[in-house]
């Protein structure tokens, strides 16, 4: 429950969390000292917040990604948390490069059992210390500021495994055009991995509805869900859904 909370509203405030579950204010303060144990979260004065990002030093101060990751930051993560659920143990899920999907494997941080192939520098990397996980890096062409590895080495590697859940990040997501990206080869490796997976996520928030990009992906029907936020225009969403795609507001 604690973990749960921190990973949605980005914060835990003990005397809060205290009434919130109906148990003292020590009760949580010990399972904000077991959580930390572990590197889940890291303790603060009357609380506690997510571990920082693992980045690479020549990359903790990339303006680009890091500005995009400051936008509409609250909406990502309920986003990604609300994917990230979707997981179950023993499972093998493809995440793409993007502020939004990397929400989605934070989120699978504190889990266990399951597979995760990214073409995302910053995933592995963020995931590298996490002991229930597996993560394969793909080879590629690295897109600068995205952390993107991308190419046909990327691809190849995507298309060695059959994935449970693919969770891709867009640039837009229209009902009649579908799914697209800015960039061809971002759209080809996307596609790779939708194209491999039992069920594919798109994980969007709503500045990406009603937005065509440059680059064509997919149709909505080779997407099983998509994952947004609250929001979302209603009407826009009521297209998608006539089209047939699964949406889920979080």
């Amino acid at each position: 429950m604690l973990l749960h909370h921190l990973l949605k509203e980005g914060a835990i405030d003990v005397e809060q969390m205290a009434v919130e579950l109906g148990v003292s204010e020590s009760t949580v303060r010990r399972g904000l000292r077991e959580l930390e144990s572990k590197g889940l979260l890291r303790r603060t004065h009357g609380g506690a917040v997510p571990v920082e990002s693992s980045f690479y030093e020549p990359f903790r101060y990339d303006a680009s990604f890091l500005q995009q990751e400051a936008v509409r930051t609250d909406e990502k993560r309920r986003i990604g948390l609300a994917a990230a659920e979707l997981v179950s143990e023993g499972e093998i899920v493809a995440i793409s490069a993007g502020t939004t999907a990397t929400q989605v494997a934070r989120c699978l941080r504190h889990r266990s059992g399951i597979t995760i192939v990214t073409n995302a520098v910053n995933v592995a990397m963020e995931l590298s210390n996490c002991p229930g996980l597996t993560v394969i890096s793909t080879g590629g062409v690295l897109s600068g500021s995205w952390f993107s590895l991308l190419g046909q080495s990327a691809i190849r590697t995507v298309e060695e495994f059959h994935y449970d859940w693919a969770f891709v990040g867009l640039d837009g997501i229209h009902a009649s055009q579908g799914a697209t990206a800015n960039h061809q080869d971002e759209a080809a490796l996307n596609r790779a991995m939708i194209s491999h997976s039992r069920q594919a996520v798109a994980v969007a928030d709503h500045s990406k509805l009603n937005i065509i990009a440059r680059s064509h992906v997919c149709q909505l029907s080779d997407i099983s869900l998509l994952v947004t936020d609250d929001s979302a225009d209603a009407g826009c969403l009521d297209e998608i859904v006539l089209r047939g795609l699964q949406v889920r507001v979080v």
